[in-house]
């Protein structure tokens, strides 16, 4: 067995083991999606009560876990769009041609279109969603140039946000706590 498979296999009898979240990674994890730069101790300062404390170290380990587990995949500034010039978003449905490995190999050119952010494979009339930014009217028909000129492209359907209502990727727990 190589390095990469014995690494692996511990992987995964680590999320056999844990396959849940208990409400301390949950009250941990809505903290962190608020201040991704919260430090420890402030973490631990807001986790503890009267009842428990819980230590900077317990939450280093859980935050490391949840990391080594998958749940957590990174920390990233969020960038105001608008302020960049980026003032145009466009949501595109795309109906691919059909073959074997299609929707991996589509999905991939999409996903390296410049100013893409979203790419997702659905079931249903289309194949895929793409959402993506411009700055321009100039840009934004460059992109679906792109999109027009693929051969694996059959038809698409783009619609133009006019107001974003809503744009937050965060999964808070309320519910479960």
């Amino acid at each position: 067995m190589t390095k990469i498979e014995k690494a692996h296999g511990n992987i995964q009898e680590k999320l056999a083991r844990r396959s849940f979240l208990d409400e301390t990674d949950m009250r941990i994890l809505n903290l962190l999606q608020n201040d991704a730069r919260m430090p420890l101790n402030e973490i631990a300062k807001r986790l503890s009560n009267e009842v428990s404390k819980i230590s900077k170290s317990t939450v280093h380990y859980r935050i490391k876990r949840l990391e080594e587990e998958g749940v957590i995949k990174g920390y990233y500034a969020k960038v105001d769009p608008s302020k960049i010039g980026e003032d145009i978003t466009i949501v595109v449905n795309i109906r691919a041609k059909f073959g074997k490995g299609y929707h991996e190999r589509i999905g991939k050119k999409l996903s390296k279109i410049p100013g893409v952010w979203a790419v997702y494979f659905i079931f249903g009339e289309n194949d895929f969603t793409v959402i993506a930014r411009c700055k321009n009217r100039k840009e934004l028909f460059e992109k679906m140039q792109i999109l027009y000129n693929s051969e694996d492209v059959e038809r698409t359907t783009t619609q133009i946000v006019g107001k974003v209502v809503k744009e937050d990727p965060r999964i808070f727990f309320e519910e479960y706590l």
